[in-house]
Parts: structure tokens; sequence; C-alpha cells
């Protein structure tokens, strides 16, 4: 990224420092910074593909573009809110691509960031209903969301896992975040335990074993 805009500061700002910049006034994404977003989350995409162990999963552009936006836009919302309500789906839209594990990766890289600006929206105005389109976008892209208190236990988790890549780095953000809600779902608690094997308590000694038996 070699020209500032405030699209491709925020972007860069969170995924190298974590930190963001609220600039004084919206303005409209051109397709050059898509395109210069679009080459920079690609480079991320094969930095991280390195971990994956695997090289089957491709890039998807269009959900990296889609959910840049998304997160530039909500970063934005946090403060310049006049007479924007209106714009909410203008500015947060539904993806409309294909839904597979490469989508969920390559949005992943934008999305991860998504819980914290609703933790902030949350703690400015708990009925913002920005904060409702937010937790939507993260109820489809969830493996974004996981450490945040989202209501997933009707998924159907033997499809949504069906992917061993995605599963796999499914479960090590699970561990990761420490979350307690999705580990104690049968189906995720039989396969974390299966993968820790006798080192559980190594790995996470406060994880409870679910018996399905019992969940029935």
């Amino acid at each position: 990224m070699t020209e500032n805009t405030p699209f491709l500061d925020t972007l860069f700002l969170l995924r190298k420092e974590e930190c963001i910049t609220v600039f004084s006034n919206i303005q409209k994404i051109s397709e050059k910074e898509e395109q210069d977003a679009a080459d920079y989350f690609e480079s991320e995409f094969e930095k991280e593909r390195l971990e994956f162990l695997t090289d089957h999963l491709e890039y998807d552009k269009e959900a990296a573009v889609w959910a840049a936006k998304v997160l530039y836009y909500a970063a934005q919302l946090y403060l310049i809110r006049e007479n924007t309500a209106k714009d909410l789906d203008q500015f947060i839209p539904e993806f409309r691509g294909m839904k597979n594990s490469e989508a969920l990766l390559s949005a992943d890289l934008s999305l991860r960031f998504l819980p914290q600006i609703i933790v902030v929206l949350q703690n400015l105005d708990p009925d913002d209903p920005l904060i409702k389109k937010l937790e939507s976008i993260l109820l489809q892209f969830h493996y974004s969301g996981v450490g945040y208190d989202l209501d997933l236990e009707n998924m159907n988790w033997q499809e949504e896992l069906k992917e061993p890549t995605y599963r796999k780095l499914y479960l090590e953000r699970i561990v990761e975040k420490r979350a307690q809600r999705l580990a104690e779902i049968p189906f995720i608690n039989k396969l974390l335990v299966a993968e820790f094997g006798l080192h559980k308590d190594g790995f996470w000694r406060e994880l409870k074993i679910i018996n399905e038996e019992e969940n029935k």
C-alpha cells in the first residue's frame, strides 16, 4: 500500500498496530483503493497460509475487500453518525459471494477486529442499530467472532466444520480465545478432547468434558 488514504490507513493500522484513526468525515472508497486493499490482503493471506499447512485454500478477493469495507465503515461510524442511520445498508451491505472456507478465512483478515468495534459501540450506545447489523455479519462469519458472545447453539457444526483446515483453525482459535461456550458444545468438545489427547490439562485444564448422552 503505497498511497495514504483513510481507507488504507485504517486497514494497515488495525492489522499492524491494532489501533485506529477516526477521520472527520466518511469518504467514498475508490476502485483504486479497493484494488490496493485486495493486493495487500492477498499478500497477508499468503503469509497466514504458511501456517495453514495446506495449499488448496485460495484467496477470495471479493470476500476480503467486502470485509475490509465493512470494518472501515464500522470504525468510522463509531463517531461519525450524523445523517447516517438511513444509509447503514449502504455502508454495511450483506455479503453476496459464496460463503465457503476460502471466503471465511479471507474475510477474517479484517472481520477478526469487528468484535472489538462492537464492544466500543455497545459502551457508547447499547441500542445503536449498527450493533445488530454487525452482529448479524459475525453470525455468518462466526470464525471471526470466536470469543464474542454469539448464539450459535443451533448451528449444524458437522456441516460448518467439514473442511479439515478450516476446522483445525477454528478449534485453535477457540483454545486461543478460551471460548468456553463454544468449547462446551458437544460436537466441538469432542473434537477438542480428541485433539488434546492425554495432554488435555496442559492445553486447557478448566475445560469440561461433555457427555453427549447427558445433553440429550
